[in-house]
């Protein structure tokens, strides 16, 4: 094995899925992430809930997937927290309008919104949306701005999307995720 190939093993991996259609893609990133070694995390969105179940995402992940802030715990720790400390690196994928902007705006109200404002580690989004959406001049300006703050970004693919349309809004494939985070864990 290559020093590459090596990057993700045993490394604390945040995978956070925000809601849209490209959900079920979460799936392969957390099985890619795992079958490089990496420990994964989840965290779930109300919203992407509606798309893809959490037990999913645990079978794969092999970790409990964290849904709600208030959710009963068995143990004391602040779960945003202790996600935050421990990620090695952070990827939202799929990254929502709604999330991007949450962030940007330095809104935390939810467990993923949350987490991500407390961690130190490389967050990377992985915007998937309508065309029209992603397009949109005050997405755009979000984007800009979390950039100028350091966060990363893997740009949408262009193709057929969900919503029957054509245009930039197909999340990113799964093998060049993947190679972004570690990309990032290398430098």
């Amino acid at each position: 094995m290559d020093k590459k190939e090596e990057i993700l093993k045993g490394k604390n991996i945040v995978v956070g899925v925000s809601g849209g259609i490209a959900c079920y893609k979460s799936a392969s990133i957390v099985g890619a992430l795992k079958k490089k070694g990496a420990e994964v995390y989840v965290i779930m969105t109300k919203n992407a809930r509606e798309f893809i179940t959490p037990l999913t995402l645990k079978t794969l992940s092999e970790n409990d997937v964290v849904c709600d802030m208030f959710e009963e715990r068995e143990s004391a720790e602040v779960k945003h927290i202790t996600l935050a400390e421990k990620a090695d690196a952070f990827i939202i994928a799929p990254a929502s309008a709604n999330i991007i902007g949450k962030v940007a705006h330095g809104i935390a109200d939810d467990m993923l919104s949350t987490t991500i404002m407390a961690t130190k580690s490389p967050v990377i989004f992985a915007p998937a949306m309508n065309c029209n959406m992603y397009s949109n001049a005050i997405v755009q300006d979000n984007i800009k701005k979390l950039k100028s703050f350091g966060y990363k970004f893997i740009s949408p693919q262009n193709g057929h999307l969900a919503c029957g349309t054509e245009g930039v809004g197909k999340l990113a494939d799964t093998r060049k995720i993947i190679e972004e985070i570690e990309e990032e864990l290398s430098l």
